[in-house]
Parts: C-alpha cells; sequence; structure tokens
C-alpha cells in the first residue's frame, strides 16, 4: 500500500510538472507570435525608403532582438526570419523575400546562440553586434546578386544604422520585460 501511494504521489507531481512545462511553452509561444506581430508592425511605419538600393530601413530588428534576448536562439531565428519574410511580401519587396528570411532568420539565431553561449553584460553586446553583422553581410550579398556590387556597398551603412537602432531599442526594453514577464532562456 505505502509503495502504491508513493508511486500516486510521484505521478501526481509528474502532471503538474508537465502542466507547469505547457503552460511555461504557451507562454513563449504566444510573447513568440505578438513579437513576430509587433517585427512587422515595426517595419510597416517606421519605414524609410532607400532608392539606391531599392530597399528600406525599418525598425523590425528590436523585436527580433527582444525575441533572441527573452526566448533564446531558436524562437529568435523563427521570429526573425518570418518577420523578414512577411515584411518584404507585404511591403511590394518580393524579390527580398528569401534573403530576408535568411538574413534576420540568421539574426535572431546567431544573437540568441552567443548570449546563451556567452551570458552576462559582455555576451548581450556581442551577441547584438553579431546579430547585427550577420544581417548587414546577408543584405550586402542580396543587394549585390539583385543588382550589383555599388548597390550592396551603398546599403552597408543604412542596414548597419537599422540594427545599431533595433539594437538600442532591444537592450531598452528587453530587461523590464523578462523582469515583467517572468521569462527564462531554459
Amino acid at each position: 500500500f505505502a509503495g502504491n501511494a508513493a508511486q500516486e504521489v510521484s505521478d501526481l507531481f509528474n502532471e503538474g510538472e508537465i502542466a507547469m512545462q505547457k503552460q511555461v511553452q504557451t507562454k513563449k509561444m504566444t510573447l513568440a507570435a505578438m513579437l513576430l506581430a509587433l517585427a512587422i508592425v515595426f517595419g510597416r511605419l517606421f519605414l524609410i525608403p532607400l532608392p539606391w538600393t531599392r530597399g528600406n530601413v525599418n525598425l523590425c530588428d528590436a523585436a527580433i532582438f527582444i525575441g533572441a534576448m527573452l526566448l533564446g536562439p531558436w524562437y529568435g531565428g523563427t521570429i526573425g526570419g518570418f518577420a523578414g519574410l512577411f515584411l518584404d511580401l507585404i511591403s511590394g519587396f518580393a524579390q527580398y523575400a528569401p534573403f530576408s528570411f535568411i538574413a534576420h532568420g540568421l539574426e535572431g539565431l546567431l544573437t540568441g546562440l552567443v548570449m546563451r553561449w556567452l551570458p552576462g553584460r559582455w555576451g548581450r553586446f556581442l551577441g547584438l553586434a553579431v546579430g547585427i553583422i550577420v544581417m548587414v553581410v546577408c543584405y550586402f550579398f542580396a543587394d549585390s546578386f539583385l543588382y550589383n556590387w555599388a548597390t550592396g556597398t551603398l546599403g552597408v551603412i543604412p542596414n548597419t544604422i537599422q540594427g545599431l537602432i533595433g539594437a538600442l531599442i532591444a537592450l531598452l526594453f528587453a530587461k523590464p520585460l523578462r523582469r515583467r514577464l517572468n521569462i527564462s532562456l531554459k
């Protein structure tokens, strides 16, 4: 009888743990969906066309970085990839959609991986720097492939500024959001 009762208590704890894990997973997926939507809204509302690259500068990077900082690399990569893809499709830049999926997906993924690998202040700064560099390099090659090397070169500075502004916004908002939402990277 005692062994059976102990097993029942153990089963109750396991069921409770599974329910908590599902709740945390649901919370993370909900936040990821909201950040994906926010990245698209930021990308459409704060849009600066760049005639010399036939592209634009926007603020979608802020939500991508926040996703990587709060939820980790896989969520950051998913938010980034789909935000870039959807933004280009609804903004009339369909030729950039596959490139944006890769550029912003890698941006979110690598930012989150570096932050996981090197936690703390330096990890945040290095992760954001890696994310910005990867995004800028991807768009350099995208512009060069779609148009020419000069177009790729002309996009480097505006894309860097876009990434830096997104990183600054993420640094300002990620910590208060983490505290308020009580989210861990695990």
